[in-house]
């Protein structure tokens, strides 16, 4: 039985009509076959090999919410750098009934130009958070503990590439509070710790199709847990 949760985005659907026959997009298996998706938890990820569709989808999935193509809140407007795609345009949310109170786009490739930002708009007022005279793994940090609240949404872009292991267990503990509290997580990631959160939907892109999975069946647990159970055998085949 479908479980009853208000979520901020339910599902969401492709207009294929409005996205060029040439596009890059129809090279993509995994959204070039995709032509809606249902949202089932407080919590998904979005996994699987680079260059599978999965920033590229969940990126059109913030822009359609109207979120800043580089991260932040949606008050955040600038911009540096236009590089998302079409799919924005031809996507299509299915919002639940309650809005989001709060909501946060985060992104590790673009987070500089968010902090820079943040600094500017902190000078037009409000409480400054200084991202700048902080380490990039302290204030991706303090950027998601200052950011996620109760009955949000949020969406991240493999947080885990500004955090240590044990910050990656200080998102994770957050991000399961926040779920607690009517909040919802969309999320691309590799990491083996953050997709550990018990009771969310992991949702691969690897072949043909986007399909759900189990956590020990994510290349990265897989990966991770081979490497450590046989390091000396792997550095060995590798390293000759």
């Amino acid at each position: 039985m479908k479980e009853l949760l208000d979520l901020k985005i339910r599902s969401l659907r492709i207009n294929w009509d409005k996205i060029d026959d040439h596009s890059y997009l129809h090279s993509i298996p995994a959204i070039s076959t995709l032509k809606s998706l249902e949202f089932e938890k407080a919590i998904t990820f979005f996994v699987g090999e680079n260059g599978s569709g999965k920033s590229t989808l969940l990126e059109a999935i913030a822009v359609q919410y109207g979120f800043n193509p580089e991260g932040g809140t949606k008050n955040y407007r600038f911009s540096t750098y236009d590089s998302h795609s079409e799919l924005c345009d031809a996507l299509v949310l299915s919002k639940g009934v309650q809005r989001a109170q709060w909501g946060y786009f985060l992104r590790a490739e673009s987070f500089y130009n968010v902090a820079t930002a943040e600094e500017e708009y902190s000078r037009e007022g409000g409480v400054p958070q200084r991202l700048h005279k902080q380490s990039h793994g302290e204030s991706f940090l303090a950027a998601a503990k200052e950011n996620f609240k109760p009955n949000g949404l949020y969406i991240m872009d493999e947080p885990e590439a500004a955090l240590s292991p044990q910050r990656q267990m200080a998102m994770l503990v957050k991000m399961a509070e926040c779920s607690k509290q009517g909040s919802q997580f969309i999320v691309v990631t590799h990491s083996p710790i953050l997709l550990a959160i018990p009771d969310a939907e992991i949702l691969s892109f690897d072949g043909e199709r986007i399909h759900s999975c189990e956590y020990v069946e994510t290349e990265s647990y897989k990966v991770t847990e081979m490497f450590i159970n046989s390091k000396e055998h792997i550095l060995d085949l590798l390293l000759k």
